[in-house]
């Protein structure tokens, strides 16, 4: 698909790292410009390191050397006024978002019973995982219907279609995600504005977008560390892990045109986990 994003504008949230720089840098090579969100910083309650302003910076340089341009916004999705901002930054570079890429989320605090979990652990979990997401959708939205175009595309996962012991909070906001998802797909499409969803299974850790997702869903379920990753291979019916760029083309097909009659829906990416 040569250049299937020429002259697009994409803006990506959790772009530092994972499966967002991932993405990033497959929409710059197909011809978009990136406008590269993410908090860069640790937040209280999140049980790891988030990704850092170096990592954030690192995508920024990969998606110039495959010739897009590109604004690196630090913005924390818990914001409004942060989304606000990214949003009039982006406008004011290129005066136009034509792709918004929900990808920013958090795999903890989780690993506990359900009434075990704590208000504010509750809190964040759905504060970044759902509601950042329509903050963004609030802010990205308007521009999107006036010009009657535009693809929104929220990285859900498979706990957005079956359920997890243990992570309550994480489960709930990733079904709230593919929720969202429908609801404004319908809100939009009068305006040619199409919203989906990627619920991605496992995802292997890849040290070439330093993604480490899978490692603290680990840490979380008390998985040894040297054996995490055969662990989930054993429950894929196909026997492989996800890579990053799995989830990163779902993404490109979904933002091109060749996907001009989604709308609504949901790819369940996960190498049949959730058809058992």
């Amino acid at each position: 698909m040569a250049s299937e994003l020429a002259g697009k504008v994409a803006f990506i949230t959790g772009a530092a790292r994972g499966v967002g720089r991932a993405t990033a840098m497959i929409f710059a090579r197909e011809g978009a410009d990136v406008v590269l969100v993410d908090v860069a910083t640790n937040i209280d309650g999140v049980p790891y390191s988030l990704a850092t302003e170096s990592q954030l910076r690192a995508t920024a340089e990969l998606c110039e050397a495959e010739g897009a341009a590109v604004e690196v916004v630090l913005a924390d999705v818990r914001k409004q006024s942060d989304m606000g901002n990214a949003v009039h930054r982006a406008m004011k570079r290129f005066g136009q978002i034509d792709i918004l890429v929900n990808n920013a989320g958090i795999a903890g605090p989780s690993g506990a019973i359900v009434h075990e979990v704590r208000e504010d652990e509750w809190q964040l979990m759905l504060d970044i995982n759902l509601t950042g997401a329509w903050r963004a959708i609030r802010e990205i939205g308007p521009g999107m219907v006036e010009r009657k175009s535009g693809s929104i595309i929220n990285i859900s996962s498979t706990a957005g279609v079956v359920a997890y012991r243990h992570f309550a909070g994480y489960v709930a906001a990733k079904h709230g995600l593919i929720g969202l998802t429908k609801a404004a797909a319908l809100d939009y499409a009068p305006h040619r504005v199409r919203v989906n969803a990627i619920c991605p299974g496992s995802i292997r850790d890849d040290f070439r977008v330093e993604g480490i997702m899978l490692s603290e869903i680990a840490r979380a379920l008390d998985v040894d560390q040297d054996e995490y990753e055969s662990v989930f291979t054993q429950s894929q019916p196909n026997n492989e892990l996800l890579a990053p760029v799995d989830v990163a083309r779902a993404a490109l097909w979904l933002a091109s045109e060749q996907s001009v009659k989604m709308v609504g829906g949901v790819i369940t990416l996960d190498g049949g986990f959730s058809i058992k």
